[in-house]
């Protein structure tokens, strides 16, 4: 099975969609943050782009998102 399609990654994407939405932050905003373009932000959201670890730990510091905090959402963790 590919990780895209897992429902634990797909939940984590979910999640970071709600984070993002919270702070009222584009897909625009986010990808210049991250100096990425807004396709990239949107493939992720829209399962059509696997983020790894490292573009995980960039996107949770993007929306200032605690790592500890963010993880705590998630209880197979």
């Amino acid at each position: 099975m590919k990780t895209i399609h897992d429902d634990r990654y797909r939940a984590l994407i979910r999640r970071l969609v709600a984070e993002r939405e919270q702070r009222s932050i584009t897909q625009t905003v986010l990808a210049s943050t991250l100096v990425r373009p807004q396709s990239y932000v949107a493939k992720v959201e829209n399962l059509e782009r696997r983020l790894d670890i490292v573009e995980l730990a960039d996107w949770l510091k993007a929306l200032k998102v605690e790592r500890e905090e963010f993880m705590r959402h998630f209880r197979w963790w």
